[in-house]
């Protein structure tokens, strides 16, 4: 892949909470940069995790996010550099109120497209980690992307909103961006010894296939082959305010990350500070769902 002008924009969406949406920014974001990329990841969410995540101050204000959005702050005083080629433009409180300043501003679904054209020479990847619905703030982050990465939990309610969360970017697609499309479907916290995990990606692969021969903004696109197995120190490393592979190389959490930002891009030399990650050992996984939750993993 040459360096281009025009970064690739990837919006991680999915509108239902906990299925790994910021968990797979911080990290495909951390492969990205290692591999010499400039890499932006914008955090949309008011909860701040992807900020918090990544070791940055949420009560910040105003904050990043916000003063772009509704303060016409320019992208590039707003963004913060976190890691060596990785910036972040962060999130806190103050977002949630953006929707409903930004409802009588003209040509609001457009405000993150624009901000981002003036920095667009500087980067070669951008990673939107959007909040858990389908309002203002994630139709600016499909209006200015290109391709869209869907994190699934192998769980029934998983599948249930699925529908709607095409339909809407068919809508953008069709309306505002032909260039948007989904990429792929990634499988999170997933157990190949439950038989639900696998109903679950059976029923998503007999959908895409189904839809091979369409015109939708989703015919191109498959599961990735690798899954991101349930894991303890994936739920950790949030708060430490570190991508897993500054707080455990070793563990499968890497290795799954490494190896899914490699069959999405697999252009590029993709690697991480430590070589310990194609060779994990084997971390212990939680004692339960709760246990994810109290750690934080989104």
């Amino acid at each position: 892949m040459t360096q281009s002008s025009k970064p690739t924009v990837i919006a991680v969406l999915n509108q239902k909470g906990g299925v790994g949406k910021t968990t797979t920014v911080v990290n495909l974001a951390a492969v990205l940069s290692a591999a010499g990329k400039r890499t932006l990841a914008i955090d949309l969410d008011p909860q701040a995790h992807l900020t918090i995540h990544m070791g940055a101050d949420a009560e910040a204000a105003p904050s990043g996010a916000y003063a772009v959005l509704v303060a016409g702050r320019p992208l590039a005083e707003a963004m913060i550099q976190s890691r060596e080629n990785l910036w972040l433009l962060g999130s806190g409180i103050d977002l949630v109120g953006a929707e409903t300043e930004l409802v009588s501003e003209v040509g609001r679904e457009t405000i993150l497209r624009n901000a981002l054209d003036a920095v667009r020479d500087r980067l070669d990847f951008v990673l939107i980690d959007c909040p858990p619905s389908l309002g203002l703030l994630t139709l600016n982050a499909l209006v200015c992307a290109e391709e869209v990465l869907i994190p699934i939990q192998p769980h029934f309610l998983a599948l249930q909103g699925f529908g709607r969360l095409l339909q809407t970017i068919l809508l953008v697609n069709q309306r505002i961006n032909p260039a948007l499309h989904v990429k792929a479907i990634l499988m999170c916290m997933y157990d190949s010894r439950t038989s639900l995990s696998v109903e679950v990606k059976t029923d998503i692969e007999k959908f895409l296939s189904s839809a091979r021969d369409s015109q939708s903004p989703w015919s191109g696109a498959q599961i990735i082959p690798v899954h991101i197995r349930r894991n303890i120190k994936l739920a950790e490393a949030p708060s430490y305010g570190k991508t897993i592979f500054e707080y455990e190389p070793s563990c499968h959490g890497a290795a799954d990350y490494l190896a899914a930002a490699r069959f999405l891009y697999p252009d590029l030399p993709l690697q991480t500070d430590s070589t310990s990650a194609d060779n994990p050992r084997q971390c212990p996984p939680p004692s339960s769902d709760e246990e994810i939750k109290i750690a934080g993993q989104d």
